[in-house]
């Protein structure tokens, strides 16, 4: 086991709830796909060592922990989140040896360590799943995944009419081992990720061990992927609709967000609890209002849930407090911290969003204004980090990085993408390989080229051209991190304040410390608060005002 980190002591502000004093409370942290980080041993995929050996880096950079994307032995059917071994490391990334000496690293940087944890399906190679097949039909392995008959004269329709994320059916039929057709098994996702069936005691006791398997190792917390997905309604009823994609994150699924899944978490939090140093549970759980959302960290069970209605919110200053007032109302009285990001590795990174007109959606295939998109990337950044409780932000954010837009179809890897009537399955332009230098094959990313091809240019972004240089947008994102963890106003809390202020404005005030920001493409003037902290454009002040350009926010320290 890694010696494990004391909780830090941390700005808080004044009005963070008394009964939580957590360091996730009001943490930054760090996303890490680790297959596009760094690649240490020049194959062209990302791995552990190339994690390991940059986290200086994210030390300097000031953020508190970091939440890397799956690492575990997989097939890669959909880049890790099909695990078919959940207590070892896919070859492609190393093995648990590089993952102790980074866990071990990491600590001693004064870094924590989450990872991702994949609990509502594995993969069709996991032995629980290969061997229900291989025993065909009575095989008690096979009551631990939704296994069904199929509906029509001869069984040849799926079991009810719910269709996959991915698209298409959400059923895949088998064929048993005298080969003919058999049963039919559940996918939520991809066919390679057959969904767990978490009514059998056998799929609990086998993740409450996996959870101790990795505490022991030292991590400090996991993030569960597909949360809300773990129980499906009794039976397993038809939807009764088409185009289910549509009603994701709208209403409560037969198959999502299903009230059973709560009695899960709470037997996971005994279990973290059990450890020092505050381990941590954060839920991937898309839901159809921040109440819902807030039923997953009630005092009991997580400790932070994915703010998914601030990411999908416009670049604007009414839909944006909004969003904020109704986050902080809703986790408020179960007193968790209000989470906030604005990019990942499954949505269109903001830098890009921001750059094409709203309503758009979290994917989009187009590039928009670069200049515009990164003025208010900068200006949205600075907002999130200004808010009370934790923020995430994603590999390459904090160089400005924009999507991807124009990758060839014959590169493209997100599965999404082979199959009709799904997501739009552009995921790829957010994961592209992130540059470290001015040249090179992969712009320093490793010694042998990149799993996705980097765009010409990609270099003039990179770390090593952003480090030491006035107004660039690493050096924003360290400035803005530093004076957050030191201004005593900031970090952890439970409420804003707003001031009046002319359309398309925002005056934020908290205990010693003003935001304004403007949303609008004009610049305006307004009063001079204090002095200023940080901007995410140059500003001059003039006597008692100042200038605010358009797409641009300030800090104010009074």
């Amino acid at each position: 086991m890694t010696q494990h980190l004391a909780a830090p002591s941390t700005g808080t502000s004044a009005d963070a709830p008394a009964h939580q004093t957590g360091w996730w409370q009001d943490a930054v942290i760090y996303q890490v796909y680790p297959r596009s980080f760094a690649d240490g041993n020049g194959d062209g995929m990302g791995d552990l060592a190339g994690v390991r050996a940059r986290l200086p880096y994210l030390k300097d950079l000031g953020v508190d922990a970091v939440w890397l994307s799956p690492f575990y032995a997989s097939p890669q059917a959909d880049a890790g989140y099909d695990v078919a071994d959940y207590r070892d490391i896919d070859p492609m990334f190393g093995t648990l040896m590089d993952a102790d000496g980074l866990i071990r690293d990491a600590h001693e940087l004064g870094l924590r360590i989450i990872v991702d944890l994949v609990p509502n399906h594995s993969s069709d190679r996991h032995e629980w799943f290969r061997r229900a097949l291989a025993e065909g039909p009575g095989s008690a392995l096979r009551e631990r995944y939704h296994f069904r008959p199929g509906k029509g004269e001869n069984g040849e329709l799926p079991p009810n009419d719910w269709e996959s994320v991915f698209g298409g059916p959400a059923w895949t039929r088998t064929t048993d081992p005298d080969g003919t057709p058999g049963d039919w098994y559940l996918h939520l996702f991809a066919p390679e990720q057959p969904d767990f069936n978490w009514q059998h005691p056998a799929v609990a006791d086998e993740f409450r061990s996996i959870l101790r398997f990795w505490l022991d190792m030292g991590v400090d917390g996991f993030r569960v992927d597909v949360a809300h997905g773990l129980v499906k309604a009794e039976g397993l009823p038809d939807l009764g609709s088409r185009d289910q994609l549509k009603l994701l994150g709208n209403d409560v699924m037969p198959f999502f967000d299903q009230d059973g899944v709560h009695e899960i978490y709470r037997s996971w939090r005994t279990i973290l609890d059990e450890y020092p140093g505050a381990r941590i549970l954060v839920a991937e759980a898309w839901t159809p209002t921040v109440e819902r959302t807030a039923n997953y960290v009630r005092p009991d069970e997580m400790h932070q849930a994915f703010n998914f209605q601030y990411l999908s919110t416009a670049w604007d200053a009414a839909e944006l407090r909004e969003v904020i007032d109704s986050s902080l109302d809703a986790m408020r009285p179960v007193g968790a911290p209000t989470t906030w990001v604005l990019s990942n590795h499954d949505v269109t990174r903001h830098a890009t969003r921001f750059a094409n007109p709203p309503g758009l959606g979290t994917q989009i295939r187009t590039p928009g204004d670069r200049e515009l998109g990164l003025r208010r990337a900068r200006a949205a950044t600075l907002l999130m980090l200004a808010l009370p409780g934790s923020a995430y932000i994603y590999q390459g954010e904090e160089l400005g990085l924009p999507d991807v837009t124009d990758l060839p179809d014959e590169v493209r890897q997100d599965p999404s993408f082979f199959r009709a009537e799904g997501q739009d399955g552009f995921r790829d332009g957010c994961r592209v390989p992130i540059p470290w230098t001015r040249d090179g094959s992969s712009y320093g990313f490793g010694d042998g080229g990149s799993w996705l091809p980097q765009p010409d240019g990609w270099g003039e972004l990179s770390v090593q051209a952003q480090t030491g240089v006035p107004g660039s947008t690493l050096e924003l994102y360290r400035a803005a991190i530093a004076a957050r963890r030191e201004h005593p106003g900031l970090g952890a809390g439970t409420s804003v304040e707003w001031e009046a202020a002319p359309e398309g404005l925002l005056v934020l005030v908290r205990p010693g410390f003003v935001c304004t920001v403007n949303t609008t493409d004009r610049p305006v003037r307004v009063p001079a608060r204090g002095t200023v902290l940080v901007s995410s454009a140059p500003v001059v002040t003039d006597g008692d005002g100042i200038e605010l350009p358009a797409d641009t926010t300030v800090w104010w320290t009074v």
